[in-house]
């Protein structure tokens, strides 16, 4: 098998062409008819249509690793004020059983269509690994999430960017001053969700303590100078997208003084981390999430 191609669970190669023409739709940048066509294009008699789409879009049965019900989680519904977002965010909150006393919080942040089961389940994986975690759900000015990605895309991209935005930072400091605080908090975020670790760094640097973004472009470079917590960046080798903008980001880590660690994880694409689709990598993946289990029980406990 060729470098540029990507292996599946019954072996039928995938041309990386593919998962890069995924990434374009999934972030905007053709619509789903020229991403259809494009996918026709590569149809055989062993990789069909049928195959693509199931390799290629979520399946979000396969993304539970932890289960709602699971004995040692305890989860629930939150809303938080926003006076300067929507006025109201509301997000998934979930403890370790467990729990006595305070403990440290971390903020997850899901990608460009709302809070999907898979973020739900980092935010339980968090929370079996000791955690408060919060996962706030950008989509509840209009309902929330809407039960499909192509929906709830759309529906993200109807919304003020600014007011998404500050949500997030009001959510950030709702996390933060929660009772079950210990007065420290990390932010792990995917996609859009790691752009948003990113710019909560950068813009409300007192609040963070850690940030684990995870292919995510970097906040407008004006504001970088204000970051002060350790970032744990973690990419994708064949995200050309997103790693086009590493190394101006780099520059300027180095130029601030900014404690940052950066993994370059290899042969795998934008989302690997999320294991709802072919983009999965269960090696590269388990690795990633063990080094940001890790990077914030060192920063954060």
């Amino acid at each position: 098998m060729s470098q540029n191609e990507q292996p599946i669970k019954d072996h039928h190669p995938i041309p990386q062409e593919a998962f890069d023409w995924y990434d374009e739709y999934a972030h905007g940048f053709i619509d789903r008819r020229t991403f259809m066509s494009r996918l026709s294009t590569i149809v055989t008699a062993t990789i069909t249509m049928n195959l693509l789409i199931s390799t290629l879009m979520p399946n979000y049965a396969l993304a539970e690793q932890v289960s709602f019900n699971d004995s040692e989680i305890n989860a629930q519904y939150l809303t938080f004020a926003s006076p300067r977002g929507h006025d109201e965010g509301r997000g998934y909150f979930v403890t370790p059983t467990d729990l006595s006393g305070k403990a440290p919080v971390v903020l997850v942040i899901h990608e460009n269509r709302g809070l999907n089961p898979y973020i739900k389940d980092v935010a339980r994986r968090l929370a079996k690994a000791g955690f408060v975690a919060f996962a706030p759900d950008a989509l509840h000015p209009l309902g929330g999430y809407p039960g499909n990605d192509d929906d709830g895309r759309q529906m993200q991209k109807s919304l003020d960017r600014a007011k998404i935005e500050q949500d997030f930072i009001s959510a950030a400091k709702f996390l933060k001053t929660h009772e079950l605080s210990n007065g420290k908090l990390g932010a792990v975020g995917f996609c859009f969700g790691g752009y948003i670790v990113n710019m909560l760094a950068a813009a409300v640097p007192e609040t963070l303590n850690a940030g684990v973004p995870f292919y995510g472009t970097p906040a407008v470079r004006e504001i970088r100078k204000n970051i002060k917590a350790p970032l744990m960046i973690q990419l994708a080798e064949l995200d050309k997208r997103v790693n086009a903008s590493w190394p101006e980001y780099e520059a300027d880590l180095k130029t601030y003084g900014i404690p940052y660690t950066m993994h370059m994880y290899p042969k795998v694409n934008h989302g690997f981390h999320n294991d709802s689709t072919g983009r999965y990598d269960e090696q590269n993946a388990e690795l990633a999430w063990t080094r940001t289990l890790d990077f914030f029980k060192k920063h954060l406990l």
